[in-house]
């Protein structure tokens, strides 16, 4: 389908310290058309279609000196939770999450830096089907200190995860770690960008029975405490297999078998007493990767523990069932961990956003997301703010998997104060498309970025 382009574009004046609202219907449109269905919006009408990846509204702005404003997107999600992608002129943005709605609602776009003259904001598709009404900027004011706490939740933390807590404490808003998933994609960059990054991202995925019986194996552990004897830092997610139901089929083949879509595991049907046969098998699958959090414990290493990510997106199992079976299964997890299996070598990292997904401060030490928007080197200050809301400022964020790397200048612009980046492996990190080897090599030699040679000593750090 080809797109339909309007090419008469709407200007808006913006004055140091006014507060504006733009109506999309006004702006340019491209493959998008406008409509009046849907009532209470304002002025004549809204926005729809958003069907294919190119379309979008743009809104031309022009500010009157260069500053930092707050942008809102005023939508209706009828059709689920959506995401849209805001381009700053041309570059740079954040990905935006549009939970479902039946209403128009006021969501943060984040922040946009605008230049003294004429601006281009972009609403572009993204995950597409809803509706936009309008957009507002307000005039940003700059944001005091953190008030984050560096206190494990765990009270007998190892002294090495309390350093470490402390540590990311010490740099918070003045540095950000530099992570790389997968062992071959980090010895990547240290061959073609001459850096070493402070993390390793490794995976459990490949430990528990119910792969090794199709013969799966794994060195994941090996290789975080080779990782951890250079001085670096290991981070741990877990693709976790479920554990019965697997479809095992040509659309869905065991090896898939933590989506939602690869089995008839129902988490809230196990997790409804400890004695049915699924939360047994669950809890002996947490029982197997204790296993291997010992190995690291016995060896004083440290992990930066991120199970069940991406569970609002509920394309994992364990978030197919809404929020409460994942936050329940994730406060078993703590409990089993830490007191069933003395745990101490463990900081707690939390990968959702949205608040009815959110376990508890008692069991979260981090909060973190994912963003994947190709092209977009912003800060995605839409979803650090969130983060930041989620925890009224008391919880170090984290971007634990980004596809595009982050620009520092960027970064320290919108006070997107990320305490650290994991580039995802395979073509996010080596492909070129994702991220240019210029971009990454200018990236990783920026003084705001700190890498393995930066950080050695961070095990002794008192606070």
């Amino acid at each position: 389908m080809f797109a339909r382009v309007l090419t008469v574009a709407a200007c808006f004046g913006l004055a140091a310290a006014q507060t504006v609202t733009l109506q999309a219907e006004s702006a340019a449109l491209s493959g998008v058309t406008t409509a009046t269905a849907v009532s209470g919006y304002t002025g004549s009408g809204y926005v729809e279609g958003f069907s294919d990846t190119t379309d979008k509204i743009t809104f031309t702005v022009n500010s009157t000196e260069a500053k930092l404003h707050n942008l809102n997107i005023i939508y209706n999600g009828p059709n689920g939770d959506k995401q849209t992608l805001v381009v700053l002129n041309g570059a740079g943005g954040s990905q935006v999450a549009l939970p479902a709605t039946t209403n128009w609602t006021t969501v943060s776009a984040g922040q946009v830096l605008l230049n003294a003259g004429s601006n281009t904001i972009e609403i572009q598709s993204n995950w597409g089907w809803y509706l936009v009404d309008a957009i507002t900027l307000v005039p940003a004011t700059p944001r005091g200190p953190h008030k984050i706490t560096t206190k494990p939740v765990n009270s007998k933390a190892s002294a090495t995860t309390k350093a470490l807590l402390g540590y990311l404490g010490s740099i918070y808003g003045k540095h950000i770690l530099s992570g790389q998933q997968d062992q071959t994609s980090l010895e990547w960059v240290e061959a073609n960008v001459n850096k070493t990054p402070a993390i390793l991202g490794l995976d459990f995925m490949d430990y528990t029975e119910g792969r090794i019986a199709h013969g799966a194996s794994s060195n994941e552990t090996f290789k975080a405490l080779a990782h951890h004897k250079r001085g670096g830092i290991v981070t741990f997610s877990w693709h976790w297999n479920a554990p019965a139901g697997l479809y095992d089929n040509e659309t869905a083949p065991w090896y898939s078998g933590f989506y939602t879509y690869a089995s008839d595991f129902n988490i809230a049907t196990a997790l409804k007493d400890t004695t049915n046969a699924n939360y047994t098998l669950l809890m002996k699958d947490i029982d197997t990767i204790a296993m291997q959090l010992k190995k690291l414990q016995t060896s004083g290493v440290t992990v930066l523990w991120r199970p069940l990510h991406e569970a609002e997106g509920k394309w994992f199992w364990w978030g197919a069932q809404g929020p409460e079976p994942a936050k329940k299964l994730y406060r078993i997890m703590y409990e089993r961990l830490t007191v069933k299996h003395g745990l101490n070598n463990l900081v707690w990292v939390w990968n959702s956003i949205a608040p009815t997904w959110y376990p508890g401060n008692d069991v979260v030490d981090i909060v973190s997301a994912d963003t994947y928007a190709e092209g977009d080197h912003g800060p995605q200050s839409a979803t650090y703010n969130n983060l930041l809301t989620l925890t009224n400022d008391t919880k170090i964020i984290a971007a634990a998997e980004i596809g595009s790397m982050m620009q520092p200048a960027q970064l320290k612009a919108y006070q997107a104060d990320w305490a650290y980046f994991m580039i995802w492996t395979g073509e996010y990190i080596d492909g070129g498309k994702w991220n240019s080897l210029e971009l990454l090599k200018q990236v990783f030699n920026d003084p705001y970025v700190l890498n393995l040679n930066d950080i050695k000593g961070w095990m002794s750090f008192k606070g």
